[in-house]
């Protein structure tokens, strides 16, 4: 197929072998995934010590526990002994320690060997040298972060870096005082697409007056097509007659405690790459936290976070709820009905970035970068 020259109101996207291709995916497990922090756990749902959960990144599945002294470790989920799969269950509570269910090789929650069957007869073995590989781990926001690079990036330049870059103020964001407020919903999205589609998708609201009219019911500047992120420090200003962040405008709850006048009634997002967006209003948190597992196939764990007193007070969080949740359903139904196009010849050379799309064009940047083909 031939291609046509591009006016300059236009830029080019990856081409669609990008969105298709098992190798390319391959590469940004190894160089993307396995390289950067991903968001894993909230870490309340590890309340107690022996709490645990197994996530997806990259080509590893890690174990996310909670210790007997209340702090949280990661370690790839792999038996030392034979590379068994340690823990078989996606999340579960252990007394005191984690068993590989082939040999029984033993381990506590910080990791070290303990026990294995005739190990005290083997005298000349360190057991200090067989515990479980650890992973890098901070907590930000109320969740665990895991790295698996054997020398992790700046936590500070790469994640909390991304919302000052995003809000342009690293105050913003602490002000909602995330890690404090208390999980109300989750819903987890099985999305048929490519993760850099979603990504996209997020990133850009040229789509929103065609698949999002409740969304631009509520903030009413998204119908002109510029997303909240193509502008540092601006969030979208709610309509002069919408009462809360809900599905129909009704009203929502109070403001939280330390959110600022001028965030009141606006709506800030922020994209972590390489996984992660953070959806800010006055009343709650939304966070999206992504794993990739295939080409053509990404997890989305999506969580409503409210002031603890709202939960705990039984509130209907329905159309709080709801609002984001349709929006999540119609971005990802756009994006897999977007993802067999990617492997058409008509696509083979990629499509296009109209203007307000075009800062979509550093993230496709920063991806070759990432992958060694282009500057970062």
């Amino acid at each position: 197929m031939t291609t046509t020259p591009l006016s300059p109101s236009l830029v080019p996207t990856l081409p669609g072998r990008y969105y298709t291709d098992p190798e390319v995916f391959r590469r940004e497990q190894r160089h993307v995934f396995e390289e950067m922090w991903c968001c894993a756990v909230r870490g309340a749902d590890l309340e107690r010590p022996g709490a645990f959960r197994t996530v997806q990144i990259g080509r590893e599945s890690v174990i996310v526990a909670r210790t007997r002294t209340g702090d949280l470790r990661a370690f790839l989920n792999i038996c030392r002994h034979r590379g068994a799969r340690l823990c078989l269950e996606e999340s579960g509570e252990v007394r005191r320690t984690l068993q590989c269910p082939y040999h029984a090789w033993t381990y506590d929650l910080d990791g070290r060997l303990v026990a294995a069957p005739n190990l005290t007869k083997m005298t000349d073995v360190d057991r200090s040298a067989y515990g479980l590989v650890e992973v890098a781990l901070r907590e930000w926001l109320g969740y665990a972060w895991v790295c698996l690079a054997d020398e992790p990036p700046s936590f500070e330049e790469t994640v909390h870096g991304a919302a000052v870059e995003r809000l342009g103020d690293p105050a913003v964001i602490e002000r909602y005082g995330t890690e404090r407020l208390a999980l109300g919903r989750r819903v987890t999205y099985d999305v048929r697409a490519n993760w850099k589609l979603i990504v996209e998708n997020f990133m850009e609201c040229y789509h929103c007056a065609t698949i999002h009219p409740e969304l631009t019911d509520v903030l009413p500047e998204f119908a002109d097509g510029y997303a909240a992120q193509y502008y540092v420090g601006h969030g979208a200003e709610f309509g002069s007659g919408v009462k809360g962040f809900t599905v129909d405008g009704s009203e929502g709850f109070d403001r939280l405690p330390a959110v600022s006048q001028d965030q009141d009634r606006r709506y800030y997002a922020v994209t972590v790459r390489p996984t992660v967006f953070v959806n800010l209003v006055p009343d709650h948190v939304i966070l999206h936290r992504m794993f990739p597992l295939a080409e053509d196939r990404t997890v989305v764990e999506c969580d409503w976070l409210y002031a603890p007193e709202v939960v705990a007070s039984g509130a209907d969080l329905s159309k709080s709820v709801e609002l984001f949740h349709r929006v999540n359903t119609q971005d990802f139904a756009a994006c897999e009905r977007t993802q067999p196009a990617m492997a058409s010849r008509a696509y083979r050379a990629g499509g296009v970035l109209v203007p307000t799309e075009h800062h979509i064009g550093l993230f496709h940047a920063w991806l070759l970068g990432r992958l060694g083909e282009g500057p970062a």
